[in-house]
């Protein structure tokens, strides 16, 4: 909002002679103690103060009282209010009448300033503000004064701009305004706290002070105790004088208090009473509100919401009352007027108004005034309009009638006016900027001017941005860059220059802001930026911050900072103590605050934590709380995520699986649910997206069923076997992908062996024939790939190979019971990942199976990696037998496994076994805790089946987890 949005009329500001003065006077000393301190003498007075007890009589053409009847409008009028001549009168009058002077005549000397800068349609310039101060330095409010006088002189010295701190300014400038003020605060304490009959308080008088002590704060006054101390007195007399408050009071006041709060008033109780008071008076009074007093009373309203008042049924009803006033006098509204209307209703949509008919109809009014007075909006009001624009699409997730025409007026007087528009303005238009582009703003040649525009002033004002504004700046510049804004010169080094601000200003950053902040940073990174000193300290001085504020992150700041911490980690950021500490501070909250996620936070959400398990994050009870609460909300969402989000999210609970994540309840209906919507938006899915798509249902292995993955890959991959946007990593988890698909249906019995995925295996497995990837994971790929094509292998895989206690002591107990048995270990056939038992006479493999190769380790529902191993075994002429570990915790276990490997070496190899791929981690850990019951369905015995193999009676069954 304009800083000089809600004046008061002359009508409230007259000091005419007719005010009566009374004939008595409340018994007060004349002088006063100066609480703000004494007050040094200037050096050259322009003439000697006359004595204190003397009294002059000026002449008619220098009295104070006959300057109220002259035209004041120019420098010599100016330099007649400042003749030493004036003050002598004042300081005379003063004197002569000691405590019964009532301070009328100091009162029109102050309406006599206000008067010039009226006329002169400015507040004082500098100049003008030192020279009128050398004369007000024994210019002295005392108690005696009347509450008129009080009342005249404080707003009309707010008014001209007397007690403005001008930069630079003398130190004796300030001192005399300090000790002005406060002789007129105390004297304004004093009579609140009298009897308000004996001291004649009105409700005009009220509502001048309150004005002028809000706008005084808005040029910069300290809110000092005394100043508090004035405001708390006055406000009681709000409710005592609630009858008496016209329509424009009523605006003043709820400016006034908006602008107080605004600026760091503590919302007191006699605060919120007289705003609760004054509220139905709006609604009682609608119908009387001109344009001016409608638009300030909206955004009075609007920013008394935003620092906290509650909307209550009172203000809504407010609210609700005016809007129809807005559309049936939108052609009368100003600039101004305009510029504060539709701040005023984005603020109220972004805090949570309802959007009535009535609302809308008042947004879709005002919008083509924008276009119609383009040419007088000031660099402020141009920068508030298109964040209120902004901010309204951003809520609405639409575009109103008008609102292309009104940004696209307003964008070329950004560049003509960018020297002028102050830090602040600057952060709010590249935020508007970013954000009318991120919901659908088409990026034309005048907005990237602006935005062009701008740059360089960040840069020249880098200094003079606060915590916000660094925010909202960097935020916005990552926006762009994420939306196509050309990554310039001029882009990276505003980027380089705010940065260090960051880390200047770390204690001063609230919840919302480190969160936007460390999105940006990742956005930034992900996009591109060089990863400079500077930019691993931002990050480092923010983490923090992260676990200091931890439970003051709503839920859009928790998602969005676990989204940025793993794609940090994901681009090289090292994943210190902070940053792990950052995230294990965040997922309690995420749990807390379940039902609050919208459906692309849980998409990001369930993303982050698996980019940061697979990155190394510790697997915690409060990670795992964090999924489990997550995954119903999947399945009650499903119908909201666009493609990217259910690309994200069928790969996060893959890679979730992938890295331990024990199976929960609600992960297979969480599957279940979003694979319906692949099909149905097969044609939206990026090349990317496909490829995770793939590669993730292949990992969830038999948690799928096969026919589903089938039918699912027919529809996509035929769109990126080809596909030369992909990846080098796409095409690898493309490959995998199919490779995975084409084993399930070589284990399916009657099943063409040259089924029709080997096509678009082979065209993926072309693009690497002259690529030699050193990772080991990408090797494993390509030489499985050749195996199952039947070509020669392009690479020497390189395998790291581990054998686990349970492998070794099988090992031996079946070589113990079968001295004459070759048995190798470990051993990589055909340049496939290394088998763990090969039983090389008899051309049989035994692989150790651990929990990892089962979909969250249930020893039942095998996954891809397990799948597929089983079958190019089994297609390189393998008999392979799988063993799962739970079934080697002991001898007796080991039996029943042990006599069915006896039978099978004398028997020819079935077309068909089973078979995974190894994978150790915390396998052993995870079995020794685990004496679950081995499901017969892969052809062994457990060790009941066993006992009652060999007796006849049923074995006594023991409980176990899996029951």
């Amino acid at each position: 909002m304009d800083r000089n949005s809600a004046g008061i009329s002359g009508q409230y500001t007259r000091s005419n002679n007719d005010y009566n003065r009374p004939d008595d006077h409340a018994a007060s000393s004349r002088r006063v103690q100066y609480r703000y301190g004494t007050v040094e003498q200037w050096d050259n007075p322009l003439r000697t103060t006359p004595g204190r007890n003397e009294f002059y009589h000026l002449s008619d053409a220098c009295s104070s009282q006959n300057l109220m009847f002259r035209s004041v409008n120019s420098a010599q009028d100016f330099n007649a209010l400042i003749k030493q001549e004036v003050m002598d009168d004042l300081v005379g009058k003063s004197d002569r009448f000691g405590h019964r002077y009532d301070g009328r005549n100091h009162g029109q000397y102050a309406s006599s300033i206000k008067k010039y800068t009226s006329a002169a349609k400015r507040p004082l310039n500098r100049a003008e503000q030192s020279q009128l101060m050398r004369l007000l330095q024994n210019f002295t409010a005392t108690r005696s004064w009347n509450w008129r006088s009080l009342t005249t002189t404080l707003h009309s010295f707010t008014s001209a701009g007397v007690f403005t701190p001008h930069k630079p300014m003398d130190e004796r400038v300030k001192l005399t305004q300090a000790a002005l003020l406060s002789t007129l605060l105390d004297a304004i304490i004093f009579n609140c706290n009298q009897t308000p009959e004996a001291r004649n308080i009105d409700a005009l008088g009220i509502t001048n002070l309150l004005w002028a002590m809000a706008k005084l704060v808005d040029n910069g006054q300290e809110q000092t105790p005394e100043f508090n101390e004035t405001v708390a007195a006055l406000l009681p007399h709000v409710n005592a004088q609630k009858a008496n408050f016209t329509p424009q009071a009523i605006t003043n006041l709820l400016w006034a208090m908006a602008k107080l709060v605004d600026n760091g008033q503590e919302r007191t109780a006699e605060l919120k009473e007289a705003v609760v008071v004054l509220l139905p008076l709006v609604n009682s009074q609608k119908a009387n509100f001109k344009p001016q007093g409608i638009a300030n009373l909206l955004w009075a309203m609007a920013k008394l919401v935003d620092n906290g008042q509650k909307q209550t049924p009172g203000l809504n009803e407010a609210v609700a009352a005016l809007l129809p006033h807005v559309n049936a006098q939108k052609a009368n509204f100003t600039p101004q007027a305009i510029t504060n209307l539709l701040w005023a209703m984005a603020k109220l949509v972004d805090i949570g108004q309802e959007r009535t008919p009535e609302f809308n109809e008042a947004v879709a009014g005002v919008l083509p005034r924008v276009n119609a007075q383009r040419e007088q909006f000031i660099p402020q009001h141009i920068a508030n309009l298109l964040w209120a624009m902004a901010k309204l699409v951003d809520n609405w997730q639409e575009w109103l009638p008008g609102l292309n025409e009104a940004v696209a007026a307003l964008l070329p007087h950004v560049n003509a006016q960018k020297d002028q528009f102050i830090p602040q303005h600057i952060a709010s238009l590249l935020w508007a900027m970013a954000k009318l582009v991120g919901n659908g703003q088409e990026r034309t040649p005048e907005l990237k001017e602006t935005v062009a525009a701008l740059l360089p002033r960040v840069k020249a004002q880098k200094g003079q941005f606060n915590a916000q504004g660094i925010t909202n700046l960097l935020w916005a510049m990552a926006k762009l860059v994420d939306i196509g804004q050309e990554r310039t010169p001029e882009l990276n080094e505003t980027v380089a220059a705010l940065l260090p601000r960051v880390n200047a200003q770390k204690d001063q950053f609230h919840a919302q802001g480190i969160a936007n902040l460390l999105w940006a940073m990742a956005k930034l990174v992900d996009i591109g930026q060089e990863r400079k000193p500077e930019l691993k300290e931002t990050v480092a001085a923010l983490l923090p911050r992260v676990n200091a504020q931890k439970d003051q992150f709503n839920a859009q700041g928790i998602a969005n900072l676990l989204w940025a911490m793993a794609k940090l980690v994901d681009n090289g950021q090292e994943p210190t103590p902070e940053l792990k500490e950052a995230v294990a501070a965040l997922l309690p909250h995420v749990n807390a605050q379940k039902t609050n996620f919208k459906p692309q936070e849980i998409a990001n959400l369930l993303w982050a934590m698996a980019k940061l398990v697979d990155n190394g994050q510790e697997w915690s009870p409060g990670l795992n709380d964090a999924v489990a609460a997550l995954l119903p909300h999947v399945n009650a969402n499903k119908d909201q995520f666009i493609p990217q989000h259910i690309a994200n999210l069928l790969w996060a609970m893959a890679k979730l699986m992938d890295n331990g994540q024990v199976r929960t309840p609600g992960l297979k209906e969480a599957v279940a649910s979003l694979l319906p919507h692949v099909n149905a938006n097969k044609d939206q899915f990026i090349p990317q997206h496909i490829a995770n798509l793939l590669w993730a249902m292949a990992k969830l292995g038999e948690l799928i069923e096969l026919d589903v993955v089938t039918s699912t890959f027919k529809s996509l991959v035929y769109r990126i076997s080809d596909n030369p946007q992909l990846s080098q990593q796409g095409v690898l988890m493309s490959l995998w992908g199919v490779m995975v698909c084409c084993a399930r249906l070589s284990l399916v019995s009657n099943t063409n062996k040259k089924n029709w995925l080997e096509k678009h295996m082979d065209d993926l497995f072309t693009r690497f024939e002259n690529i030699s990837p050193d990772n080991e994971e990408d090797q494993s790929i390509i030489a499985m790939a050749a195996s199952c094509l039947g070509r020669p292998c392009p690479v020497v895989p390189h395998y790291q190979t581990t054998i686990s206690k349970l492998q070794s002591d099988f090992r031996d107990q079946l070589q113990s019971c079968i001295p004459s048995l070759k048995i190798e270990e470990e051993k990589s056939l055909n340049s496939l990942p290394p088998v763990d038992l090969v039983l090389p006479d008899h051309n049989m493999v035994i692989e150790i199976q651990g929990p990892s190769h089962y979909v969250g380790g249930d020893f039942k529902t095998r996954n891809g990696s397990t799948l597929l191993k089983i079958a190019l075994l089994q297609k390189a002429g393998f008999e392979v037998i799988e063993i799962p570990v739970n079934m080697l915790l002991s001898q007796y276990l080991m039996k029943p496994c042990i006599d069915q490997i006896k039978k099978r070496i004398g028997n020819p190899p079935p077309e068909h076994g089973s078979v995974s791929l190894k994978r150790r981690r915390a396998d052993e850990a995870y079995v020794t805790a685990d004496k679950g019951r081995q499901p017969s369905d892969h052809g062994y015995l457990t060790a009941e089946e066993h006992s009652e193999e060999q007796t006849g009676k049923p074995a006594k069954r023991r409980k176990t987890n899996n029951q």
